[in-house]
């Protein structure tokens, strides 16, 4: 354990302990120090690299457990995500006295309200619910003295922004903000640090105290109409736990009756299943009761399932921070992952300036009898095979000649 976190109440050094960690990642050793000392902190930093903890663990350590009020608030931009880190307020704040609730659109208002009874410290939730429950005075937000923004970008787009600001000024005017993302554009920057105060700009390009999985990127070149099969075949290779990508929600579900007709074990994640629907189709995937996972991009941001085996691309990354984010739900922390694109000509000639961009080996497959080999790879037909071709031009000229 670094000096870092010896500085941490023994609380979360216990979880820490519990856990078997070794030392932490660099995000966390940077950006544990800064935000314990008070300081607003920007922070950009891989996928895998142990972000949430690097603002959770002093978030924790800052709570006064004897104080009624809510102290800090964690703003995420899904569903998913916001139960994902309650999980790990949960663990980390074992034995602490803590009290934590979540706020998320779409659920139950009157069993929301009940929380709020409980009287939470920390609270996570989706902006639109919280700034809901804060117009409504439900939330009292005059104690609160920390503001996490988790995967940042994502929330200072310009449908969110707005919301964002009004939730941060309802807090303590000396509040603490820290926000946290993979991928930081200069215009996401350039917000967060009008919505801060003299912050520190953490940039980690690659953890070199994460031992280095290997990730490969390739891909397929087939049309539209096509990716739907190819989407079977990786779903019938062998030892498969994979994400597979889709922007339209009517084509998720068309794609998902396709395969389930096809005997693959699938399920669906978007934006208009019920709650609990969305959590039983990530439960199954976590422990393996499916092999895919159809999504649109709630699941690209932030989500830690282990032992992601595959992530496909079936529609094309729009930008190249999307490719980064969807490919970052494999190869977490060191361990090893494919990456599979389905593209046509036009996007393959851009997943190629993705990849150059970002300095990652591409290479482009096929499959030979269920397996993804090398193109070059794939065997040449025999010759004979070859001529049966020329059978059918002998027939006509016999069926012309009786015909005569």
């Amino acid at each position: 354990m670094s000096d870092n976190l010896f500085s941490l109440k023994p609380f979360i050094q216990a979880v820490w302990e519990k856990s078997a960690f070794e030392t932490p990642t660099s995000i966390q050793s940077q950006a544990i120090p800064l935000i314990t000392a008070g300081r607003d902190v920007i922070a950009e930093s891989p996928t895998g690299t142990g972000k949430t903890l690097a603002y959770l663990l002093p978030v924790l350590d800052k709570i006064n457990p004897d104080s009624q009020g809510i102290q800090a608030v964690i703003l995420a931009s899904s569903q998913e995500l916001v139960m994902q880190i309650l999980e790990q307020v949960q663990k980390w704040s074992e034995g602490s006295g803590i009290r934590s609730a979540s706020f998320i659109g779409g659920a139950n208002v009157a069993r929301q309200l009940e929380k709020i009874k409980k009287r939470p410290q920390l609270i996570v939730g989706t902006p639109g619910r919280m700034l809901e429950l804060i117009k409504q005075k439900k939330l009292k937000m005059h104690e609160v003295k920390m503001v996490v923004l988790d995967e940042g970008d994502q929330l200072l787009v310009p449908e969110h922004i707005e919301t964002i600001r009004q939730i941060i000024k309802s807090s303590l005017g000396d509040r603490q903000v820290v926000l946290f993302s993979a991928t930081l554009t200069e215009r996401a920057v350039n917000i967060a640090k009008d919505l801060t105060q003299d912050a520190e700009l953490i940039k980690v390009k690659k953890d070199e105290t994460i031992k280095a999985g290997k990730v490969e990127h390739i891909y397929f070149v087939c049309e539209n109409r096509e990716k739907p099969m190819m989407l079977e075949k990786i779903g019938r290779l062998d030892n498969i736990r994979g994400l597979a990508f889709i922007n339209d929600i009517v084509e998720i579900n068309f794609v998902a009756e396709k395969l389930k007709f096809k005997d693959i074990q699938i399920a669906v994640l978007h934006s208009d299943l019920k709650k609990d629907d969305r959590k039983a189709a990530l439960k199954n995937l976590r422990t393996g009761k499916i092999k895919l996972l159809i999504a649109s991009d709630v699941a690209a941001r932030g989500l830690d399932i282990q032992d992601v085996t595959h992530v496909v691309h079936v529609d094309f990354a729009k930008d190249i921070t999307q490719y980064i984010h969807r490919s970052g739900r494999t190869g977490r922390f060191g361990a090893d992952g494919i990456v599979i694109s389905l593209v046509n000509e036009r996007e393959e000639r851009e997943l190629k300036k993705y990849c150059h961009e970002l300095n990652i080996p591409l290479s482009k497959k096929v499959f030979f009898g269920g397996n993804i080999i090398d193109e070059k790879d794939r065997p040449m037909k025999k010759e004979h095979e070859a001529n049966k071709t020329k059978k059918p031009y002998s027939t006509i000229r016999n069926f012309s000649k009786t015909k005569k």
